[in-house]
């Protein structure tokens, strides 16, 4: 008995040990996989892996180091910086990013990870678009994580191209939660190319067709409506898919549709990039490109909601939050294109948006 009990134990030991170097085995390659070990930690996620906000931390991490590995092989010459930041009211990041490449001028990918209590300022905007957060004594905890990245190349051919997934969960007073999803990939150029706004809107559409056909025809609507300069009577861009405050038809269900769109950034806009990355270009051209950076910046410190809700939350990054903006940028005044010209051409289609993929 003695010696079949201590056989049990030496075999239920080499178990428990090939157990813990399986596991870190599979927490090396996952370290590898990333830019950076994730904000909550392998330990932890591992632990509460069967939870939505672990699993949607792994898909922030797999894109951001999907989505710079694709960047950094198109300019070798250039490296992405890595900085992993901690904040102290709860939570951190990791951010991503590349300056003064070949080609490009500054491309940022960032994954945040923060919780803490929200702020009275950034609850009210919550409440503005119709959020019934019930507080307790005035507090609100909540948890928010998204990955984020705006990609601007010197070549004024190559549009820029911005995404963003998010992922947000209030705690209200009686203990019961309220969870949402949001985000969405448009693209900015500066010249029209309509076989590259029909890859970039096709794309999407296919990532958003797996789902459920109804999804691109409304967030492709709701891209257009969100991304526009009212003071200028502009879009930003040529929009994509937009999407918030999504919480039905299931949790699973919604994350497995963003799933599908972290996974189309790659393959909708690389390939427009190498298109263009060596194409020729003027000086008048490379400044129209300046003008419309210029517009760019005036939607994000204006109206963009992301922006506005970093800047409103206490202990927020400022450097990770501004990561969107470009390195140049210029305003002239009252500079009108000449009619029927490639610039004219554009402002057109930012007036008027089209429809790229019927």
């Amino acid at each position: 008995g003695a010696l079949g009990g201590l056989v049990l134990g030496l075999w239920r030991w080499q178990q428990a040990a090939m157990a813990a170097s399986e596991e870190e085995e599979e927490e090396q390659q996952l370290r590898q996989r990333f830019m950076a070990p994730p904000v909550s930690g392998m330990r932890e996620l591992r632990r509460r892996r069967r939870e939505l906000r672990s699993r949607m931390e792994l898909l922030l991490m797999e894109t951001q180091a999907e989505v710079c590995r694709a960047l950094a092989a198109l300019d070798p010459g250039a490296a992405f910086a890595v900085d992993t930041w901690e904040r102290k009211e709860g939570g951190g990041g990791v951010s991503c990013v590349l300056q003064d490449g070949d080609v490009f001028e500054k491309a940022g990918v960032n994954v945040s990870v923060v919780f803490g209590l929200l702020s009275e300022e950034a609850a009210r905007q919550m409440r503005s678009r119709g959020k019934s957060l019930k507080a307790k004594d005035g507090k609100l905890p909540f948890c928010a994580m998204g990955v984020s990245s705006v990609i601007h190349p010197k070549n004024p051919h190559v549009p820029t191209m911005h995404f963003n997934y998010r992922y947000f969960e209030i705690e209200e007073a009686d203990g019961t939660k309220q969870w949402w999803f949001g985000g969405g990939t448009d693209l900015t150029p500066t010249y029209l190319n309509e076989e590259d706004a029909i890859h970039f809107h096709k794309t999407l559409k296919e990532a958003c067709d797996k789902h459920d056909l109804k999804l691109y025809p409304k967030y492709k609507k709701w891209c257009d409506d969100y991304f526009y300069i009212e003071h200028r009577g502009e879009r930003r861009g040529i929009g994509g898919i937009f999407f918030d405050d999504l919480n039905s038809p299931s949790k699973e269900e919604v994350f497995q549709f963003v799933k599908s769109c972290a996974k189309a950034v790659v393959p909708c806009y690389i390939p427009i990039v190498k298109r263009h990355c060596h194409d020729s270009f003027t000086p008048e051209e490379k400044l129209w490109q300046q003008l419309r950076r210029g517009r760019y910046v005036e939607f994000n410190l204006v109206y963009d909601r992301g922006t506005k809700f970093g800047l409103l939350t206490p202990g927020s990054r400022i450097e990770s939050i501004l990561i969107s903006l470009p390195l140049t940028a210029r305003w002239e005044y009252m500079h009108t294109p000449p009619e029927s010209s490639k610039e004219a051409e554009i402002l057109e289609v930012l007036r008027n948006p089209k429809d790229w993929v019927h």
